[in-house]
């Protein structure tokens, strides 16, 4: 349907007359009767009485208004949804219970007037290709490639290293340790099933595995956090690795333990992806935000991969 012959029609019945409709919409009068001909066309049906006194609605006029005004509202409201400025900022985190989400949800206490949308793509190259293609606006994700590699018109800024932790259950030999080094790992199982090949956390834990003799187990199905963690609590010999932000929540008597990893402490390199021609104007805000809260974790010594140190 043609929303301009039905933005004319409500003109027309607005006003009560072709002419001062024409004088609204900034057309001639003639444009104004075209285009009401042609949606009585579409509609098969007689919209108006034209009278001395002016332009009266049929029965059919009558009944067809309102939902014209809702045809009008919808194509205001379809337009908002992508305007930049007037559409919620679209941000991807990698999972809802991880540091990025807990970077988004500050950003929102200190800009509540921002509206967000906050979705979840799979790995850095789904992100990538979102924020390429205009679907999301910005993306936190660890790089694994140099910022020279990225698609044209995409930029990226470190915002936050991430400590990572070790999780065990009450009967491992580290349950009671204030600390451990990477080194004191070595030889430990540590499970991950949710370390999938090809994707960015992979390559990190990858990374971290090679770089201190570490043992990283990937076998068995991934049935998520709350089967990860029942395992873990049962087990004398495994453990985890989360981030120090992860939100991680079990029940009491699995009296899991988080140990901190230091000297070196492995962090977690989150990136911020966006395009550089974005106009959305929360997208320089969000950044602005990231810059200036940067946690003190108290971390002398850090470890990442060297894919994060270039």
């Amino acid at each position: 349907m043609d929303l301009d012959a039905v933005r004319t029609f409500v003109a027309v019945a607005d006003a009560g007359q072709f002419r001062e409709a024409a004088l609204t919409l900034s057309v001639t009068q003639q444009a104004v009767s075209k285009r009401v001909a042609a949606l009585e066309k579409h509609l098969g049906v007689r919209l108006f009485t034209r009278t001395a006194r002016g332009a009266l609605l049929t029965v059919d006029g009558q009944v067809f208004l309102p939902h014209a005004r809702d045809l009008l509202r919808a194509e205001e409201r379809a337009a908002a949804s992508v305007q930049p400025g007037r559409r919620a900022l679209r941000v991807d985190v990698i999972g809802r219970r991880l540091a990025p989400a807990d970077l988004v949800r500050g950003f929102h206490h200190a800009h509540p007037e921002v509206a967000l949308d906050v979705v979840t793509l799979f790995d850095a190259d789904a992100a990538l290709a979102a924020v390429r293609s205009g679907t999301i606006d910005a993306s936190f994700r660890a790089l694994t490639r140099p910022a020279r590699q990225l698609p044209e018109g995409i930029e990226a800024a470190r915002v936050h290293d991430e400590p990572v932790q070790l999780l065990t259950g009450p009967a491992h030999a580290f349950a009671a340790a204030r600390s451990v080094t990477p080194a004191q790992l070595a030889g430990h199982r540590i499970w991950m099933p949710g370390n999938v090949a090809g994707t960015e956390w992979a390559a990190y834990y990858d990374d971290l595995a090679a770089a201190f003799g570490l043992t990283i187990e990937v076998t068995g199905p991934e049935f998520g956090t709350e089967p990860l963690l029942d395992t873990i609590a049962d087990s004398p010999l495994l453990a985890t690795f989360v981030g120090e932000q992860t939100r991680v929540v079990w029940p009491a008597d699995h009296d899991l333990r988080r140990i901190p990893v230091h000297a070196p402490t492995p962090v977690y390199p989150h990136s911020l992806i966006w395009r550089s021609d974005n106009p959305h104007p929360a997208l320089t805000t969000l950044r602005n935000h990231l810059g200036s809260t940067q946690p003190d974790h108290g971390v002398a010594e850090t470890w990442t991969p060297e894919w994060a140190r270039r």
